[in-house]
């Protein structure tokens, strides 16, 4: 196993306060995807150590074929993936989820899209299910906002300032 640390990465598809469904399955575990531009010596570095944890589990490279938690941003057809490398992360217990001065901050505070900086696990497993590379997720620290994922609503253009007396229905007619 390595630690490992992420600084200003972008935060995809946080499971943070409630366990990740997949497939209509309760999971039992929170998670996070981070983007690491493909081109960055973080991503160098990542691709390094794993290359380093599966020879250290398996005693030879990492097969191209085995199941690992990286992915290739460019084989992903999600909002910010291209150029990027993806890497999942996943705990069965509550992960430290901090503000940029350190304190405790809510799930709810960490979007797809914000930056942030990530304490990691990356472990090598053969058992039953075969061998692989994962992350597991210890925790997030919120680094600076970014432009959320997703789809984007403009609902609240909709919407007018109410008057406490105004009961007229009148979009209706």
């Amino acid at each position: 196993m390595a630690k490992l640390l992420l600084t200003n990465v972008r935060l995809s598809f946080p499971s943070l306060d409630k366990s990740e469904q997949y497939n209509g399955q309760d999971t039992g575990k929170r998670a996070a995807t981070f983007l690491i531009p493909a081109d960055s010596k973080q991503a160098k570095a990542l691709k390094k150590l794993a290359k380093s944890v599966a020879e250290e589990k398996f005693d030879k490279p990492l097969p191209k074929k085995m199941k690992t938690c990286i992915k290739d941003g460019d084989e992903v057809e999600y909002d910010g993936y291209a150029g990027m490398i993806a890497i999942k992360a996943n705990t069965s217990k509550k992960p430290v989820l901090l503000d940029r001065d350190k304190s405790a901050i809510e799930p709810n505070d960490l979007y797809a899209g914000c930056y942030v900086n990530a304490s990691l696990d990356l472990y090598a497993l053969d058992n039953q299910y075969g061998k692989r590379l994962s992350c597991q997720l210890n925790g997030i620290q919120f680094a600076k906002d970014g432009e959320a994922f997703g789809a984007k609503n403009d609902s609240f253009d909709d919407f007018e300032a109410v008057d406490d007396d105004d009961d007229d229905d009148s979009a209706f007619e």
